[in-house]
């Protein structure tokens, strides 16, 4: 079985197009086997962009485990005037994120990498729905990560199901960042907003 966060060549491609109501306004989306959440989006993803309030001081962004780019290019959408990088591992949802801002007509830059790996901006904003089925390890790497590229008063916002170990996620946030907030909590999920303060 092929999944999002590996980059699997013997995949076939069929590309479709779907449609998104989301911060009232229709995005239209290139989707393919291989990427998460590619017939619909996802519960989790829509309450973390709803979620997000990025300040006028803030204008680095980034989107961590882009897939097929909703994040990214909501973002760039509801905040034309931030600078928005977008990184998945996956080289196919790197392609169609690419492509995605275009149809959408929003300008990010758009990078493959391993989690940070790759990653060569300082952020003000990082925002993530962590690849949960990774591994806890894969996903603490992640937030330490996150904390280390944000700059001074910079935050993260994550999205995390309840049964997937949002409890654990929160106890380690807290372990990390000296300010934890919680945004949303209902309906199994939770979204947090974490700062790092000076």
């Amino acid at each position: 079985m092929s999944h999002y966060f590996k980059n699997d060549p013997n995949l076939k491609s069929d590309i479709k197009e779907i449609e998104i109501e989301i911060l009232n306004n229709s995005f239209f989306f290139l989707v393919d086997h291989g990427v998460f959440s590619k017939k619909r989006l996802d519960f989790g993803t829509k309450v973390l962009i709803e979620s997000v309030d990025i300040k006028d001081d803030k204008h680095t962004v980034i989107d961590m485990g882009c897939g097929y780019g909703p994040i990214a290019i909501a973002m760039a959408y509801k905040y034309p005037n931030k600078a928005i990088f977008a990184y998945d591992i996956n080289r196919r949802a790197v392609d169609l994120t690419r492509r995605n801002a275009w149809k959408n007509n929003v300008k990010i830059e758009v990078f493959e990498s391993n989690l940070f790996e790759n990653v060569k901006v300082n952020a003000d904003v990082i925002i993530t729905n962590p690849p949960i089925r990774t591994g806890k390890e894969n996903i603490f790497k992640l937030y330490q990560d996150a904390y280390d590229n944000l700059n001074v008063n910079g935050d993260l916002y994550v999205v995390i199901r309840m049964q997937q170990g949002a409890e654990s996620t929160k106890k380690k946030l807290e372990e990390i960042f000296a300010n934890i907030t919680t945004l949303y909590g209902k309906k199994g999920y939770r979204v947090y907003k974490c700062t790092k303060l000076a």
